[in-house]
């Protein structure tokens, strides 16, 4: 594979699945620091979820037909800059292929109206207001940039109980020279 998500011969491998953690350089204030779950991604762009952005938001609160799924005390949280007045169910599903966009096994998106009946084969749910998109070749040329750092998702990075400190044990788990950068803080110039 080449740079970015691209083959050598031009053909873009999927990275649904997998994890962009931001790299150091990336300096845009919607995904400094965060840690996105891809959903989908070909050769249109992709789409994902910032795992790591939880509001002070109460699910029951904002979308009281979602808090049963989520669970009790559960917030919203903040997906992306792309539609954030929509809320996007992520989900955890009894059976692998219940969820309407499969991501991670039975982990993937329920789209459109949430039918109640679904409670009983939810395992686990976040809600996410907006998600983040990239078009054609955008993501591509932020890897190819470093503006990410790719890793494989596992279900616990999904439904991660420390949200805030996902980014760092994520990069520690990579090993290798991003553990030291998993201990930069938030602002380096108070170092």
């Amino acid at each position: 594979m080449g740079t970015g998500g691209v083959r050598d011969d031009g053909v873009v491998e999927s990275l649904r699945g997998k994890l962009l953690i931001a790299g150091p350089g990336l300096l845009d204030p919607n995904f400094r620091r965060t840690v996105v779950l891809v959903g989908a991604h070909d050769a249109e762009g992709a789409l994902g979820v910032v795992l790591n952005r939880p509001t002070d938001l109460a699910v029951e609160e904002v979308a009281p037909p979602l808090a049963e799924l989520a669970g009790s005390g559960a917030r919203i949280y903040v997906g992306g800059p792309v539609r954030p007045t929509e809320l996007v169910l992520l989900a955890e599903l009894s059976e692998p292929a219940a969820p309407d966009v499969p991501v991670l096994g039975g982990i993937g998106f329920v789209t459109g109206d949430v039918d109640p009946g679904i409670a009983p084969a939810v395992r686990r749910a976040r809600v996410f207001a907006g998600y983040a998109g990239w078009g054609a070749g955008q993501l591509e040329a932020e890897l190819s940039q470093a503006s990410w750092i790719v890793e494989p998702a596992l279900p616990q990075d999904v439904f991660d109980r420390d949200p805030e400190g996902l980014w760092s044990a994520v990069l520690r788990r990579k090993g290798g020279r991003y553990v030291l950068l998993s201990t930069m803080p938030p602002d380096p110039s108070s170092n």
